[in-house]
């Protein structure tokens, strides 16, 4: 098989639940990926994951549901090896679960620093860490595409605890592409704008708009068909790379 060549296989998408990690999954099972589903366990997730679990279904795709808590190295080691057990290395994973907890830094807690950066960051490694091997022992092509955020590149406020987190998984991405690029495994990361999901459901976001060149907010959709593009035969040459989804609020 060719560099460039790519047969459509299972793509593991972490906080798959809702917003980009919805919209992502159904876009890549659309495109005739099987599709690894993940959700952090919490309750309020759990009937949103079976929605879209029945809606990867009525693709034609097959699905599986991965229930762990990526902060928890432990439980993503245990979930995971036990999915590679069963299916094997996937194609693909697409590294999007993350929290937010936003305060000015004079009033943000150690507990919510620490929070922001286990999940978001450690996360990073957590995931990913168990299935490299096994998608290197593929001598396939691979792809993987980590979600960061515009705030990674110039930083908001509020959010000094969050944007270190993203910055730190770009940092991550480029570092682990140099590492993977001799073995035809593609790593590159999207830095989503403002995009109408739940966690911008708080934000002043008419407000916000004003800073966009765009004039507008972004809708998963647009970051799900980034992500999928990575992910396919056509991206093979782009690795090591932080495209922005953003509206031109940030070069």
């Amino acid at each position: 098989m060719s560099a460039g060549e790519v047969k459509a296989g299972a793509v593991l998408v972490t906080g798959s639940s809702r917003g980009i990690g919805r919209a992502t999954a159904l876009r890549l099972a659309r495109d005739g990926h099987d599709v690894w589903l993940h959700h952090s366990g919490q309750s309020d997730s759990s009937d949103a994951i079976d929605a879209v679990a029945s809606e990867v279904r009525q693709l034609g795709r097959t699905v599986d549901v991965l229930v762990f808590d990526i902060a928890d190295r432990a439980a993503c080691a245990q979930a995971l090896g036990a999915q590679l057990e069963a299916r094997g290395a996937p194609y693909g994973v697409v590294l999007n679960a993350g929290i937010v907890h936003d305060q000015v830094f004079p009033a943000l807690s150690g507990e919510n620093w620490d929070r922001v950066l286990r999940t978001n960051l450690d996360g990073f490694y957590n995931v990913l860490h168990p299935l490299v091997m096994p998608m290197i022992r593929r001598r396939l092509p691979g792809r993987i595409v980590t979600l960061a955020s515009v705030a990674a590149q110039i930083g908001n406020r509020g959010q000094v605890n969050y944007s270190a987190s993203k910055a730190g998984i770009i940092g991550a991405t480029r570092s682990l592409a140099l590492e993977l690029a001799s073995r035809n495994i593609t790593v590159n990361c999207v830095a989503p704008g403002l995009i109408a999901t739940d966690m911008t459901r708080e934000l002043p976001v008419d407000e916000m708009k004003k800073m966009i060149p765009a004039g507008r907010i972004g809708e998963a959709v647009e970051v799900a068909a980034t992500v999928a593009f990575l992910l396919s035969a056509d991206a093979a040459y782009i690795t090591r790379q932080v495209i922005g989804v953003n509206g031109g609020l940030a070069p």
